[in-house]
Formats: structure tokens, sequence, C-alpha cells
């Protein structure tokens, strides 16, 4: 009768490690994230980065001057981003690399050679640039990477807010 307890302990500590190792080793977890932007592989900080109180990110555009078609696009589109965000607005700014850009929300900044043009970004505040998305051509997936973004940045702002 004292055997049987021992061995109950040790079944219930030794299947559950088996079953990990056994799943790692033969690589069954997914791969995927729960975030819909690509993370910034190396790490970029606006060095001339305008800190704006009460402004958590910054949804921003590399848009220097010889990207045409595309950053029009995405410059169309970061104003309408911005409305989405609803009550979250006043945490997040806009910003617009390489462009001189006039608009009520939106900071211009001098070109980033080290971003891809065209792309929009999430930047902490404190410069840090973390998250990045890619335009595409197609119209209903743009509008589908401007909605994972949104969804991105919506959980990023639940988190600061509880911290």
């Amino acid at each position: 009768m004292k055997n049987k307890p021992m061995w109950l302990f040790l079944l219930c500590c030794g299947v559950p490690l088996i079953l990990a190792y056994t799943a790692l080793s033969f690589n069954w977890l997914p791969q995927s994230a729960t975030n819909s932007g690509k993370f910034v592989d190396e790490e970029v900080t606006i060095s001339d980065w305008q800190q704006t109180p009460g402004v958590l990110w910054t949804i921003a555009l590399n848009a220097p001057v010889y990207c045409q078609a595309t950053c029009e696009r995405q410059l169309n589109d970061l104003s309408n981003i911005h409305t989405a965000l609803g009550k979250n607005q006043r945490r997040v700014n806009l910003a617009v690399f390489g462009r001189e850009f006039k608009s009520g929300n939106t900071v211009s900044y001098p070109n980033q050679q080290n971003l891809e043009p065209g792309n929009l970004y999430l930047i902490d505040h404190r410069g840090l640039v973390v998250l990045e998305y890619q335009p595409s051509l197609d119209v209903q997936e743009n509008r589908m990477r401007h909605k994972g973004m949104l969804k991105d940045l919506k959980k990023l702002l639940n988190y600061a807010r509880s911290s």
C-alpha cells in the first residue's frame, strides 16, 4: 500500500515531462504568433524622437521622396487608421519620415535610411521601432493588414493600461 502513492506520484510527474520533451523534439508546437505585424529584426531607435505626454505609441510611415504610388496610398490610409482607433486616438500619434506632411496630429521627421520605404511602423514612446507592416498592391489585402495593425495596437494599449 505504501508503494502505490509513490508510483502514482512518479506517474503524475513523469508523463507530462515525457509529453513535453516529445512535443519539443518533434516541433509539434505552433510557430505562429498573435501579432499581425513583423517584429523589426535589428534594434532601430529614432534619435530625435519627440515624446508627447500621454502618447504611448506612434504609427509611422517611411515615405521618402522617391516613393510615389505606394507611399501616397499609405498616406491616405494613415488618417483613416487613426480615426479607426476611436477612444484611443489621444494615446496614439502619427508620424511621416522623409516628407513634409501637414496635418493636425501628424509629425514629420527626416528620412530614415534603415527603414523600408512605404512600410508602416509601430514606434513606442521612447522612439524604438517595434513592429513593421508591409504594404500590398491589393487594396483588400492592405485593408486586412491595417485591421491587423489596429488589433495589435489595441492589445499594446491595453497592456500599457494594465501595468
